[in-house]
């Protein structure tokens, strides 16, 4: 069993920046790959951004050019740094993990909410 845990979504201000951190714990010899994604209110899920194979990313083109998806040297934390928030940022970050069984591990999420 692998279990995520996000941290460090809160309320911003727009323009202003934010970071997310995301810890694996368990089985993690079993990850393949993190990544973060977020759920707005009436929306579907969908991709920030991941590590893929090796050291490739993919970000979602919404955030491109302003979030930057990191981790640690032992590749079982992620972190999210997200800068020049708007309105549009405003959802449920949800830190996700592949496995070795192509099956994939959600955290419970943490709120981001960018409003005036």
């Amino acid at each position: 069993q692998v279990q995520l845990v996000e941290s460090g979504g809160g309320w911003v201000q727009p323009g202003n920046s934010l970071r997310l951190s995301c810890a694996a714990s368990g089985s993690v010899a079993y990850v393949t790959a993190m990544g973060w994604y977020r759920q707005a209110p009436g929306k579907q899920r969908e991709l920030v951004a991941t590590f893929r194979g090796g050291n490739n990313v993919e970000y979602g083109d919404s955030v491109k050019g302003r979030f930057t998806i990191s981790r640690d040297r032992a590749r079982t934390s992620v972190f999210l740094q997200m800068n020049s928030l708007n309105v549009n940022d405003t959802a449920v970050y949800y830190c996700s993990a592949a496995t070795v069984t192509r099956s994939r591990i959600w955290g419970p999420g943490t709120q981001v909410t960018v409003s005036s």
